[in-house]
């Protein structure tokens, strides 16, 4: 038997697309999963926006220290969240890694960024079409994995053995 939680554990973050398109029969697939992330008292506290120009995904890439992938990715998601609820932050957290899998499922890869200092939250947030009690802090890079270019990889340190994360009574 395979590995059922294989999956999970080879999903890595990909900053390097190639520039085949993602069409809507494999975006829709991937928002579906996203709607159906559970949240706190149901409230589904996000609405979903995808950004496929290029003049749009090179402004989005300057709103944040980490965002420059976005000007690569043939598809960014932005994923809106009403703030009012206490819970929403973390709800944004298992929407994003519920995209991240399904997309993943679906051959493509992807990459987290969090939108920030505040002015370029507004600024995503108004780019999407929102306004309060929306806000953008969340964007998805989507696409099909390109090789990582030679001395270009993430911090290349692995993961921390559990024993070194996991403590019991």
């Amino acid at each position: 038997m395979a590995d059922p939680l294989g999956a999970l554990a080879s999903l890595r973050a990909t900053r390097w697309f190639t520039d085949a398109a993602v069409g809507d029969d494999v975006l829709r697939p991937v928002l579906e999963a996203g709607r159906w992330t559970g949240s706190a008292r149901n409230r589904q506290p996000w609405r979903f926006h995808t950004v496929r120009s290029p003049d749009t995904r090179a402004e989005l890439s300057r709103c944040g220290a980490y965002a420059a992938h976005l000007r690569a990715a043939p598809v960014v998601l932005l994923l809106a969240l009403d703030l009012s609820w206490s819970d929403a932050a973390f709800d944004c957290g298992r929407v994003a890694q519920n995209i991240m899998l399904a997309a993943h499922a679906l051959g493509l890869g992807s990459c987290p960024v969090t939108f920030f200092p505040e002015d370029n939250v507004e600024r995503v947030t108004a780019l999407a079409g929102f306004s309060a009690p929306w806000q953008v802090r969340t964007g998805i890079a989507l696409g099909h994995p390109a090789p990582t270019p030679a001395g270009r990889s993430a911090i290349p340190t692995g993961r921390l053995p559990l024993d070194e994360l996991w403590t019991s009574d």
